[in-house]
């Protein structure tokens, strides 16, 4: 099983992200927070890995923290929480919101994410409860890009992820500060790096 991997950072998309280890270039998929936080291509980075195994294919998914992939693992544990919405949850939810949500029954936190809907947010809670007050807290557990604000403020988060991926400061920053405008408090990573590729693309 692959625990990590070391080496060039050579493609950055929306979900995944390439890693060259002396030749041979893994495809790791990973969260939006974790995406933000690489180097711009083709410079250096550490990767923590979880191997998932499955008939027709090995998956790598990718974790700058250790935080992030110890929930990875505990979200999987749920029934019906795939690799998918687990990363999907680890894009809109910090670490931090993940512990409160959790001790506090906030369902409504939990459905922000997407793929969770009433019923498996339900599942979630009644399941993890008891133990989100043993996981990472967030608490500096997240590692923040250079120039995001302290917590992992969204529109930085958002810009340094565009820019890794080609785009211009100039071309997206007006495009992420309307989705933020639009989304409110609803806004999330996940959701406007996602709106936002999709508009700098027409």
């Amino acid at each position: 099983m692959i625990a990590f991997l070391s080496g060039l950072v050579i493609q950055v998309e929306l979900g995944s992200c390439v890693i060259d280890v002396n030749g041979v270039g893994y495809l790791v998929a990973a969260s939006t927070r974790t995406l933000a936080a690489l180097p711009h291509p083709p410079e250096k980075a550490r990767v923590l890995v979880e191997t998932v195994v499955r008939e027709d294919a090995i998956l790598l998914y990718g974790f700058v923290e250790s935080a992030e992939r110890e929930w990875f693992r505990l979200l999987t544990s749920v029934q019906g929480v795939g690799a998918k919405v687990a990363l999907g949850m680890l894009s809109t939810l910090s670490p931090g919101e993940l512990v409160a949500a959790l001790t506090t029954s906030d369902k409504a936190t939990l459905t922000r994410a997407p793929g969770v809907g009433g019923r498996l947010a339900e599942r979630i809670l009644t399941e993890l409860r008891d133990r989100a007050g043993k996981m990472p807290g967030g608490g500096g557990g997240m590692m923040v890009p250079a120039g995001a604000t302290p917590g992992g403020g969204i529109e930085a988060d958002a810009l340094l992820a565009l820019a890794g991926l080609g785009f211009r400061r100039a071309e997206a920053a007006p495009v992420v500060m309307r989705l933020l405008e639009e989304e409110g408090a609803a806004a999330s990573l996940d959701t406007v790096l996602r709106e936002s590729l999709k508009a700098l693309a027409r």
